[in-house]
């Protein structure tokens, strides 16, 4: 059987030509439209409940299940959302209809052209970047480069030398590198676009490839994979979609295409007969594809995207289990295949039963409005009844994060009393009483034993002087392990995905720590956090210490994000057991129990 590569004929060039009706929206769309005014805004210096308004309107929509460009042009109503008035409600009209929103364009005319680009810059948010433009003249990458050399930068008060070292480095990466994106930002794309493709006559199956397929905390590009006896249908209605912006080449089997939002995806359509040789291939990563392929030789064996091959004859290919029983191994999960050990475990027959999402069944870190969230007490509670959770901990934030409007102690013992009187009506559904309280920079934690002691359980997190060295912050993490009411470090590296580098810190002592003191780790689900690391996480599970998986929800629609959390858990080889929410509740309440007072 012949099965060379079809050829990829180059198109021409340039903008594809605009659909005849609005482009497709997503709420993804809406909501990165409201950010992005949000934070031209605060670089603008507007009023700060303004800017506040529209990043709320985006997690509310972020976080909303339902299309809402297919509602409004069905005929529905927009339904009410958190944090929408009508003034936000007529934008997302205007959205939907035309694809902009004028105030975004007028926004954008009264600052530089790159500012957006200095937005992208991890360390760099719209504050800074408003005293970088008004005090050294920055409104460019290569700008920000330069100023970060001379040192101009460092000089700037409450910069300083190392944060000029990073914006430098930082720089210096997004000038000579592609921009990635957080897998949750790219995710619905990828849904949706495989959904539209399955939609095409003749197609058998549809699978998103690639670090996506993976789950890797952030994507580059798309590569999705279809099987289809009609190649030109599929090929055509790919090309077609109405978010494309730029088609870069078009051939019989192979395409590639931008998207209005600069995602990059490539379609690539196989036989049927070797689709599972083809998602192995396609998936990856580059260095296990290398190692199987290596096995393959020493058995005689030649492996490509076509198919396993013996003799020139294709002995496996259409599953992805066939080719791995070819080179007698069990099927490797897509999240592990980074050549860290898999093969071995695989060759062994030690692979791991990974963590699924349905073995979830609670989540210890969520807000209400009392602090930032978007919900009410009892819409969040049922929001992660309707998610399928049996509980969910409230956990707000302290005093010392007031930007977050943090609770004092005697707003949080009000709390405490609201979430008893509607444990005591809500069926399917128990509220647990946290706190998300600050660790300050000496290690300390921001509110009294005496209070903390009334709750369920304390999640300690870091908010402020990121840019410690690495032995005092450090010092600072094991000192708030070792309070008597601590049980859950959250999201413990502190960063923000294209925004905050991760601290310094000495994972492996604050590990030690917490097995020795009996407390766990937080793995933070937020989009952009997705903290902790893939390795920190088997790290974690080779010590015995459990790891949490929360989504940090913020808005009722949050807990969606969990599915994230649950795909960086499987690339940290975790199982069920290693996971601290899987427990029924019995079981969590007297983990909780053996926390407090040690």
């Amino acid at each position: 059987m012949s099965h060379p590569a079809a050829a990829v004929k180059p198109a021409v060039r340039g903008r594809h030509p605009a659909p005849a009706v609005p482009p497709a929206v997503t709420n993804a769309d809406i909501a990165a439209i409201f950010e992005e005014i949000a934070s031209l805004l605060e670089i603008e210096g507007a009023n700060p409940f303004r800017i506040r308004a529209y990043r709320n309107a985006a997690r509310s929509l972020q976080g909303f299940g339902l299309d809402i460009a297919g509602l409004l042009r069905s005929g529905q109503e927009l339904p009410k959302l958190p944090g929408i008035g009508a003034d936000l409600q007529a934008k997302i009209r205007e959205i939907v209809d035309t694809g902009r929103c004028a105030l975004r364009e007028r926004l954008r005319g009264e600052v530089p052209p790159g500012m957006l680009e200095l937005l992208a810059v991890p360390g760099l948010g719209p504050v800074r970047v408003r005293r970088l433009w008004h005090e050294l003249g920055i409104q460019t990458l290569q700008q920000l480069a330069d100023a970060a050399k001379e040192g101009r930068i460092a000089s700037l008060h409450g910069f300083g030398a190392k944060t000029g070292e990073k914006l430098l480095r930082a720089a210096e990466a997004r000038l000579g590198a592609g921009r990635r994106y957080p897998l949750a930002q790219v995710a619905a794309t990828a849904d949706q676009m495989a959904e539209f493709l399955r939609q095409a006559p003749g197609v058998a199956d549809v699978v998103v490839a690639g670090s996506f397929r993976r789950m890797r905390d952030t994507v580059g590009d798309l590569d999705i994979l279809v099987a289809t006896s009609r190649a030109a249908a599929a090929m055509q209605r790919f090309v077609g979609h109405p978010q494309v912006a730029e088609v870069l080449a078009q051939g019989p089997t192979r395409a590639s295409v931008v998207l209005r939002s600069g995602l990059q995806i490539d379609l690539r359509v196989i036989e049927k007969a070797c689709f599972g040789a083809a998602l192995v291939y396609f998936t990856g990563s580059k260095a296990h594809n290398i190692a199987i392929r290596r096995i393959a030789q020493q058995r005689g064996l030649k492996i490509s995207e076509y198919g396993v091959f013996r003799d020139g004859r294709r002995i496996a290919g259409e599953s992805e289990a066939s080719v791995y029983a070819a080179l007698d191994l069990p099927e490797i999960p897509p999240e592990l295949r980074e050549d860290h050990g898999e093969i071995e475990a695989a060759e062994q027959r030690k692979l791991p039963a990974l963590i699924e999402l349905a073995d979830l069944k609670g989540d210890l870190h969520a807000h209400t409005r009392a602090t930032d969230g978007a919900n009410t007490l009892e819409e969040m509670a049922l929001a992660a009844r309707a998610a399928g959770l049996r509980y969910l901990a409230i956990t707000e934030h302290s005093r010392h994060l007031t930007v977050a409007h943090g609770l004092d102690a005697d707003a949080l013992l009000r709390q405490v009393d609201e979430i008893d009187a509607l444990n005591a009506r809500l069926k399917g559904i128990v509220l647990l009483k946290g706190i998300e309280v600050d660790i300050l920079e000496n290690g300390d934690l921001d509110l009294p034993g005496d209070v903390l002691a009334r709750l369920d359980l304390v999640v300690g997190a870091v908010h402020s002087h990121f840019g410690l060295s690495r032995r005092a912050q450090t010092q600072r993490l094991l000192r708030a392990i070792g309070h008597p009411y601590f049980t859950l470090l959250a999201h413990p590296f502190g960063r923000l995905l294209n925004e905050r580098e991760a601290m310094d810190i000495d994972m492996s002592a604050v590990i030690e720590a917490a097995r020795q003191r009996g407390c766990c780790l937080e793995l933070n689900a937020q989009p952009q956090r997705m903290d902790l690391f893939d390795v920190h996480l088997r790290q974690a599970r080779e010590a015995g210490v459990p790891v949490c998986i929360d989504s940090d929800a913020h808005a009722t629609g949050d807990f969606a994000n969990l599915r994230y959390g649950v795909g960086q858990a499987r690339r940290g080889w975790l199982r069920r057991e290693d996971v601290l929410n899987t427990r029924p509740l019995p079981e969590l309440r007297s983990f909780l129990r053996k926390c407090f007072g040690g």
